[in-house]
């Protein structure tokens, strides 16, 4: 179980402090598949951050029960002269890596020479490395070349029947595939729904009355 206990996060800006998350407290099943909702600059990927443990809440915890992923589809995490090498088990991971990700001869360079695309391929291939109890999936199948975004789609699919998953997508459909229940993000605060169905329609519907007023 992950729970999430009053969470509140910060950012600064030019503007003055802006509060992306104020009070947000959930708990999330154990192999739950949830489905993240909101429009943008909710705090989805803030959220999904928090929860891998890739950025710290302004107040608040975050207590995890479970293994959890870094956030798939992003690449913050990474420090930026990492340069790939190991023995034994870890050799026979980075081979895993290396081949997975396609990076060729770029792989043995230190990450803050990659483009973005490179950094999405290094994420996604990493986590197939590892086995999580819970994956935090941001837009996964959207990064790649069309012929591994086939590639990475197959690989999800397989690790979605075998685990957790917190999902961010545009697709509604994607959502409908691969997640049961929701969280819908709204002016800095969280509602669960039992039903992805149900959470959409809740959502549309308010999106419906935003465009009408």
């Amino acid at each position: 179980m992950i729970e999430i206990a009053d969470v509140h996060k910060r950012y600064r800006t030019l503007h003055g402090p802006r509060w992306v998350l104020s009070g947000v407290s959930l708990r999330i099943p154990a192999r739950a598949r949830v489905a993240l909702i909101g429009a943008n600059g909710a705090g989805k990927s803030t959220l999904l951050r928090l929860v891998g443990g890739t950025d710290q809440p302004t107040r608040g915890s975050i207590v995890r029960g479970c293994r959890v992923s870094w956030p798939l589809g992003l690449s913050g995490g990474f420090q930026g002269s990492l340069i790939h090498g190991g023995q034994g088990r870890i050799a026979e991971t980075l081979d895993f890596v290396h081949a997975f990700s396609e990076l060729g001869d770029a792989f043995d360079d230190p990450v803050r020479t990659y483009s973005s695309g490179m950094r999405s391929r290094l994420a996604f291939a990493m986590s197939m490395a590892f086995d999580f109890d819970t994956y935090l999936v941001d837009e996964l199948t959207a990064v790649g070349d069309a012929a591994f975004k086939r590639k990475s789609q197959s690989a999800f699919e397989n690790l979605a029947g075998r685990a957790g998953l917190v999902m961010v997508s545009h697709s509604d459909s994607t959502l409908r595939t691969f997640c049961e229940s929701a969280i819908w993000l709204h002016a800095g605060v969280a509602q669960w729904f039992d039903k992805v169905d149900d959470a959409l329609a809740a959502y549309h519907a308010h999106l419906a009355e935003r465009a009408a007023a």
